[in-house]
């Protein structure tokens, strides 16, 4: 959720996570918080949201089959075709491994068996102090996955606020994600051509991390406010990238730099009141981000820019057809899941969630259509 520098206090990072607990509460129904509510969440998240298709030109199903799947073969996981693989259905299923000789953690959400197709990963990661548990209930991934047959597992990192390096040198949350692929794809019939990423904030930092990082592993991305184009980018291949970001964004601005946060952790401040600087689409910070990636994927430098609902400006690139980047400006919109009930929720904390498009579901549009070149 909020990202800031890992400096800031405990006791103001503790505030937050309590606040970020209260409205988890406040957007479960009942305020029981049992697994029945991320499912109850999601249905009325989606009852009250317009899906917007990706836009002709970048849309995956100018290269995928048929039956909607990306072109190409799959690239079966150890589990499959074995006795042991697993097959029933589980909602965030808590899992933990040994990295590093430590213990991590994820939650787990599957789809009921149907064949033995290999079935795609989607990993989403969680924002400063937010948590995988939280954090389900922000993107709220489980309904859709199991109604499109996909598996999400919500990985949790480590620290005090919880959080993911995104910074350079040795990155143990990388050997982490390694594992949990591994592990999940000795025990379940995955398709290893198509694990995708995505998260929020400081966990849409990362998922960029992980495109430069672990190309081989990662076949396109679509962080939600905290695209990076990291300096130290390791890969070549060209990586279908969808991203959205708020231009009122009170915590990460939108051109670059990050909002005074203590007034929003204590509750004495309300997102409606702090100063933003005017938003910039030409100008540095996540445009600049996305005008990176778009050069890094061979696109042409003039996008084409169009608007899919009110109060969005939808900037596509002519880049080649397997590596689109897509950016999705949220006029007026904060620190914010597009189309969550839980964001619309803490408006006080994050700013406003534009509820015209829903970005979980503009996420599995656009990741699913492609896989890794074939190895």
């Amino acid at each position: 959720m909020p990202h800031h520098p890992p400096t800031r206090s405990h006791r103001r990072a503790a505030l937050l996570a309590g606040v970020l607990a209260a409205a988890l509460v406040l957007a479960a129904c009942g305020g029981d918080d049992d697994r029945s509510d991320a499912s109850t969440t999601t249905d009325a998240e989606r009852a009250t949201t317009t899906s917007v298709a990706t836009p002709a030109g970048s849309t995956p199903a100018d290269h995928a089959t048929p039956d909607g799947a990306p072109a190409g073969d799959p690239e079966p996981s150890a589990a499959c075709g074995t006795p042991a693989a697993q097959t029933a259905s589980v909602t965030e299923e808590h899992h933990s491994i040994t990295v590093d000789g430590g213990e991590r953690w994820f939650l787990l959400t599957t789809p009921p068996p149907d064949g033995d197709d290999p079935l795609p990963l989607l990993l989403d990661f969680h924002g400063l102090s937010e948590g995988a548990e939280i954090h389900t209930r922000m993107s709220g991934f489980d309904a859709l996955a199991q109604g499109d047959g996909f598996v999400v597992a919500y990985p949790n990192g480590t620290g005090m606020p919880v959080r993911w390096q995104v910074g350079p040198g040795d990155n143990p949350d990388l050997r982490f994600v390694d594992a949990l692929i591994d592990t999940l794809g000795a025990e379940r019939c995955l398709d290893l051509s198509r694990v995708y990423a995505t998260g929020l904030s400081n966990g849409a930092m990362f998922s960029s991390v992980l495109a430069c990082q672990r190309p081989d592993r990662i076949a396109a991305i679509a962080p939600v406010s905290g695209l990076l184009y990291p300096e130290d980018c390791q890969t070549q291949r060209p990586v279908p990238v969808l991203t959205m970001h708020g231009t009122a964004d009170p915590i990460l601005y939108f051109n670059g730099g990050v909002g005074s946060l203590g007034g929003l952790m204590d509750g004495t401040t309300d997102a409606s009141s702090v100063s933003i600087p005017p938003a910039d689409i030409e100008g540095a910070g996540y445009p600049a981000n996305v005008r990176s990636w778009a050069e890094h994927n061979g696109c042409e430098p003039t996008p084409d820019d169009t608007r899919p609902v009110p109060d969005v400006l939808l900037r596509t690139y002519d880049c080649p057809e397997d590596a689109p980047v897509d950016f999705y400006v949220v006029e007026g919109g904060g620190h914010s899941w597009p189309g969550s009930a839980f964001s619309e929720a803490i408006i006080n904390i994050v700013g406003p969630t534009n509820m015209a498009l829903h970005a979980s579901e503009l996420v599995w549009d656009f990741v699913s259509g492609f896989r890794l070149p074939e190895r």
